[in-house]
């Protein structure tokens, strides 16, 4: 590895000065990501920035005006320890599903949003993009686990967050701090699929940090999330969907539907949460939803399975939040 400097910042803006004057510094919270990527020579830092030491940034606390603040500190563990975030269903789900208890332990959910790709051609150096020879490693070679949707830039890659697809579907926005200002972003609007390699798939400056996530007032709002894994141990999923429905007895009135583990970003599927407006939730209406979910997937060579597993973790997910055993 690398040898590198290292620096432990007590305040958010300690840790951005810090970040702006090194145009190649790393943060550091949990390390459950970072280390391995330093360890692998995917990322050489010349610095870096410990950020554990920023009490202003853990926990989970109610907001005066409603709904919850959760700081980019609080670990998973720590999130699902806490009786605040018990409403946001959906949520709590998605942090249940990782079932490392180290990572539980240790990862933080400012992190786990910012993880990198879990991508093999990433994670051994090739970029992001995944090319050699000015060929798609992903479009030649093992594509098992790769996008089915959002890769017309040629970034087969799937966003690896667990808990982001359930957070865009409670509606949740992020607050970012940097050396000059703070500014608040939809959590939706963070992610973008990269046109090169020097394109992060996220929106974050050099100088940046991702402090806290707003969480509005969940009055009402029937969530889950259903995921897919290969094994139950530690593991990432192969597709997640996360959904947020307002409902009026057993007609949605409004919905949210998210997946996960499917494209170089949480993937809002639009036409399927539109058109359960105005209709009877059961296993008819959720099943088309499924159907409206992938509508335009483009599967790769070894990976049509995730569009069956999509379509069904919809269905499942949808009719998770009615109440219904699944």
């Amino acid at each position: 590895m690398k040898a590198l400097s290292y620096a432990r910042p007590s305040t958010r803006n300690e840790a951005a000065q810090l970040l702006a004057k090194n145009g190649k510094a790393a943060v550091l919270a949990g390390g459950t990501d970072l280390l391995s990527l330093l360890k692998d020579g995917v990322v050489q830092p010349d610095l870096l920035v410990d950020i554990k030491s920023i009490r202003s940034d853990k926990g989970v606390s109610s907001r005066s005006g409603g709904g919850i603040r959760i700081g980019a500190l609080t670990t998973i563990d720590e999130l699902l320890a806490e009786s605040a975030a018990g409403p946001y269903t959906a949520l709590v789900q998605a942090a249940a599903g990782i079932h490392s208890p180290q990572i539980r332990s240790r990862g933080t959910v400012g992190g786990e949003l910012c993880q990198r790709p879990r991508c093999w051609y990433y994670r051994n150096g090739f970029g992001l993009l995944a090319s050699h020879n000015g060929e798609s490693m992903p479009e030649k070679g093992d594509n098992r686990y790769h996008a089915i949707l959002g890769h017309a830039k040629r970034a087969y890659f799937v966003n690896p967050s667990s808990l982001a697809p359930a957070l865009i579907a409670l509606q949740a926005r992020l607050t970012i701090a940097g050396a000059k200002k703070s500014r608040e972003v939809a959590l939706e609007k963070f992610y973008q699929v990269p046109e090169s390699n020097s394109q992060r798939e996220y929106k974050l400056e050099h100088d940046e940090i991702v402090t806290e996530v707003l969480l509005p007032d969940n009055g009402g709002v029937h969530s889950a999330t259903y995921e897919v894994r290969e094994r139950e141990a530690l593991d990432w999923p192969l597709v997640g969907a996360s959904v947020a429905l307002q409902m009026d007895g057993e007609t949605v009135r409004s919905a949210r539907i998210v997946l996960g583990h499917v494209a170089p970003v949480p993937w809002i599927a639009e036409k399927a949460s539109s058109q359960l407006k105005g209709k009877k939730l059961d296993a008819a209406a959720a099943a088309a939803a499924g159907e409206a979910a992938v509508e335009g997937a483009q599967p790769l060579s070894q990976n049509g399975y995730k569009v069956v597993l999509a379509r069904t973790a919809v269905k499942r997910a949808l009719l998770k939040a009615k109440g219904e055993e699944v």
